[in-house]
């Protein structure tokens, strides 16, 4: 017989429309069995004859356990144990360069993740500067949108890069006036050197792995997407097979493994519901940080800089039809406004394909967007018609609102991270952090989408573009349902109703009765994740 147990003596927020809130519920296995009021569960579940656990909430709030639906699963695991260059200055980051430089062995890489050159008064670094604090190191730095990595000479050197070296397809080495490179290296130019650092272990992976999924169910995720590539997928399989993986996560697969994967006959959904396949990752354009998001008009201050288009519309529908005809949704990386029309061409196309190509398989496959960071005014409403997810990170806006209006002015900034606007045309959201580029902390991110403002509740009282904002329990469903609808579950995640996963967490305070500035400042007491409780705070006895 299957174990129960009885949550009373609870505040539950289901998120169903048909029964928002309760005061008890019954879970049998890893489902809910039933949800309603204490005195109902009570007076049915005394009456059962066979052994029942009975915890008692004490009033506790409960919800849906939060989805991230954007994150890079390896590369935030692996961020944990780098150094942390989300600095307020430069000489503080190089410091701490410095400091690393004196616990390792000569010749040992030195590792870091967050720079931020729109912090800085210097703006970017350059291979000097980090010779002079780790001369004696190669040393690989990669900013916070992932999208730029500063390296020093020892660095450069490894990886045989100088003046003769081109500029790699899609990459951009950024040179001096004489033609040497600076140490900056854009998009797919990282590659030049990381290609050459050792690679972490998949055992090394694995426990990073742990390590970081521990601090996810911390915070009261449950389920993830994750955009890593192949090695982080093995490891993910190999967890699972072990019984270690406790979150539930939707793999998506990077796109230069769409014909491997189409060879051996893989399909979107392909897995179980602890780990299960979801879309093919593709990217039309680069990041704003480092302006190479794709744009109609140049960036503020360099007219000849529209960013890098990466996929135009042809050449997305191409491979798009490839995917399609096998079965997979596409999720695509479009941050400029000029990439995400071209991506809204490409997924037009296929959808007058579908029909035809799916044979009525599917009412339509789930694709997405990823961040949707800036639209152009005549595609506000592209989304919604084309049945297009879009997959946004709440907290990138309050992160890049002084980047938004430095490069592409508060004019064309109006319609960036545009959560009201899509919510009203009819798109489903699904909300994630993007981790590594920010903490996955989903109560972060519900504040951010709810006021538009920082910690410090800067830039003002109304919030950055105050007329995008959206309600508290919209945020909160882009975080559940609309991450479940995403990854093709919402009939088993995302709401607290009877035949869903026990996929649920425990809150000392009710996010609808706090103030919007202290949604931040919430932390989950205990996580749960099919029917058994995966994390507790020590001080708490459930």
């Amino acid at each position: 017989m299957k174990p129960l147990t009885i949550l009373y003596n609870a505040n539950l927020i289901t998120l169903d429309e048909n029964r928002p809130k309760a005061t008890a519920c019954a879970i049998l296995g890893e489902r809910l069995l039933d949800i309603g009021q204490e005195h109902e569960l009570i007076e049915t579940y005394r009456q059962i004859p066979f052994e029942t656990e009975w915890i008692d909430l004490k009033g506790k709030t409960v919800l849906p356990g939060l989805a991230d639906a954007h994150l890079h699963l390896q590369q935030f695991s692996l961020s944990l144990q780098k150094i942390n260059c989300e600095t307020a200055t430069m000489e503080a980051c190089l410091q701490r360069v410095a400091e690393q430089a004196s616990k390792l062995p000569p010749g040992e890489w030195i590792l870091g993740h967050g720079w931020n050159q729109n912090l800085w008064k210097e703006g970017f670094g350059d291979a000097n500067m980090l010779d002079q604090f780790a001369p004696r190191h190669p040393v690989y730095l990669t900013a916070k949108s992932l999208h730029a990595a500063w390296v020093n000479s020892f660095a450069l050197e490894r990886a045989g890069i100088n003046a003769q070296t081109p500029d790699p397809p899609g990459g951009i080495i950024q040179r001096q006036a004489d033609g040497m490179p600076s140490g900056v290296l854009f998009e797919n130019a990282m590659q030049l050197v990381a290609s050459v650092i050792p690679q972490p272990s998949k055992t090394q992976i694995k426990q990073a792995i742990l390590e970081a999924q521990n601090a996810l169910l911390q915070l009261g995720i449950t389920c993830i997407h994750d955009f890593d590539g192949k090695e982080c997928f093995v490891a993910l399989q190999e967890l699972h097979q072990e019984g270690q993986l406790r979150l539930r996560v939707i793999k998506n697969i990077p796109a230069d493994l769409m014909e491997e994967a189409l060879n051996l006959g893989l399909h979107s959904g392909f897995g179980d519901d602890q780990l299960r396949l979801g879309s093919l990752k593709f990217f039309a354009d680069g990041a704003l940080g480092p302006r190479t998001a794709a744009m109609f008009d140049p960036y503020l201050g360099e007219p000849e800089n529209r960013g890098a288009l990466l996929l135009d519309s042809e050449t997305l529908t191409e491979l798009g039809s490839r995917a399609i005809q096998n079965g997979w949704p596409l999720a695509v990386h479009a941050i400029g406004d000029r990439a995400n029309h071209e991506v809204l061409d490409a997924l037009q196309n296929l959808r007058r394909l579908e029909p035809e190509t799916l044979r009525g398989k599917t009412s339509g496959l789930r694709h997405r967007i990823e961040h949707v960071q800036l639209l152009h005014p005549q595609d506000l409403d592209r989304l919604a018609k084309l049945r297009i997810i879009a997959s946004m990170q709440p907290f990138h806006a309050t992160s890049d609102m002084e980047m938004s209006e430095r490069y592409w002015g508060r004019a064309r900034s109006r319609y960036a991270y545009a959560w009201r606007t899509q919510l009203d045309q009819g798109t489903v959201l699904a909300f994630g952090s993007d981790a590594p580029v920010e903490f996955p902390n989903p109560f972060w991110g519900l504040h951010a989408a709810v006021t538009r403002q920082r910690a410090d509740s800067s830039p003002c009282e109304e919030g950055w573009i105050p007329e995008e904002k959206i309600s508290l329990d919209e945020a909160l469903r882009a975080y559940t349902t609309g991450a479940a609808f995403a990854a093709k579950m919402e009939d088993r995640l995302g709401k607290l109703v009877p035949s869903h996963y026990a996929d649920l967490i425990v809150l000392d305070q009710d996010p609808y009765t706090v103030a919007a500035h202290e949604l931040k400042d919430l932390k989950p007491l205990a996580t749960m994740i099919g029917g058994r409780w995966v994390w507790v705070d020590k001080r708490q006895s459930l």
